[in-house]
């Protein structure tokens, strides 16, 4: 009876007297929890490829120190070899020092140290000098008076004496007057070793000195050009009479006064014009030996074997022509009367 009893009653969970809670049903996890891992996840995946690249970029940032570091090192052990060659002992060794403090083990660093302390402690004889004068730099002063002197007399080579002891004085003394001072001088120089002297090379070389110091005016620098144009064409005097004429055209036409100690070149265009024309005579270029000899007798009279030389040209060049006159017919005499008129006139009677 008992058992049925038992078997007929209603399962109930056991009891465990040990156990402090009462046992609960399981539950699944929360789907915002899982979203806050997953972020918590990321952000803690960004914070360490941030500090990935903090690191990369120190790591960088030391190699281009390391890198900048090696650049001055290498140069402060050039700089000392040179200082080691010209025998500046002394910055040498400050260099090789500052080499070694930043990398010890700078090949050659330390044996090139130990030959500068060897050499800087090494005696070395000291030549025994002639006194000098302490140079006297109001010398420069005098001399620029000097040189304002000859330069009112226009007193050209003077002036330029004058000029070269400022500068060998006091090279900084009134700069910018005294190269002023020498521009003046190079160019008045130049221009009367043409115009008055003769002295064509001379005066082209002084005046291409005085463009050193400024632009040379128009005057001086077709006076220049026409005596380069000259020396050109008494390069080819007696040896090519065509070009002699070419350039000494073109001075005689700016510069006729222009000479070089013999003749000037209004008489150098006249003498080249002559023997170009009896050059042509002579091949026989008729025409052309007229044209250039018409043209040397415009400037001046020709000699007798010139003056042949054109009139015979002439005839060959405009040969003269026949004039054919056509003969003219005379007009028909009129017939005369053979007897005189027998009719007298009647005489009127008088009252």
């Amino acid at each position: 009876m008992s058992e049925e009893t038992e078997n007929t009653q209603p399962n109930t969970p056991s009891f465990n007297p040990e156990d402090t809670q009462p046992t609960k049903p399981v539950k699944k996890p929360s789907r915002w929890r899982s979203i806050l891992l997953g972020i918590l996840g990321f952000l803690i995946l960004i914070g360490l490829g941030g500090f990935g690249g903090y690191s990369t970029g120190i790591g960088v940032r030391k190699s281009t120190e390391k890198a900048g570091l090696v650049q001055r090192v290498s140069e402060q052990y050039s700089l000392a070899l040179v200082d080691i060659e010209f025998g500046r002992y002394e910055v040498a060794r400050q260099r090789l020092e500052y080499v070694i403090s930043q990398d010890p083990g700078f090949p050659g660093a330390q044996e090139k140290l130990t030959e500068v302390l060897v050499l800087s402690s090494a005696p070395t004889p000291t030549p025994t000098l002639a006194p000098t004068s302490t140079p006297d730099f109001s010398g420069a002063e005098n001399a620029f008076a000097q040189a304002q002197q000859f330069v009112r007399v226009l007193d050209w080579p003077s002036a330029l004496g004058a000029l070269d002891s400022i500068r060998k004085l006091d090279p900084t003394y009134k700069t910018a007057q005294v190269d002023g001072m020498y521009y003046f001088v190079l160019r008045n120089y130049g221009y009367d070793l043409i115009t008055q002297q003769g002295n064509l090379e001379g005066g082209i070389y002084y005046l291409t000195l005085a463009e050193r110091f400024g632009p040379l005016d128009n005057s001086a620098n077709g006076l220049r050009e026409g005596a380069r144009a000259y020396l050109t064409g008494a390069s080819f005097w007696e040896l090519d009479w065509e070009q002699a004429v070419n350039y000494f055209s073109q001075v005689a036409a700016g510069w006729p006064s222009l000479w070089d100690g013999t003749m000037t070149a209004g008489q150098r265009y006249y003498t080249a014009l002559v023997n170009f024309g009896n050059d042509l005579f002579t091949k026989q270029d008729y025409c052309a030996a007229y044209d250039v000899l018409q043209q040397a007798a415009s400037i001046g009279q020709l000699d007798g074997t010139s003056a042949s030389n054109m009139a015979q040209a002439q005839a060959q060049c405009y040969p003269a022509t026949e004039i054919v006159v056509p003969a003219t017919t005379a007009p028909a005499a009129t017939d005369a009367p053979t007897e005189a008129p027998t009719d007298a006139p009647t005489e009127v009677p008088t009252p």
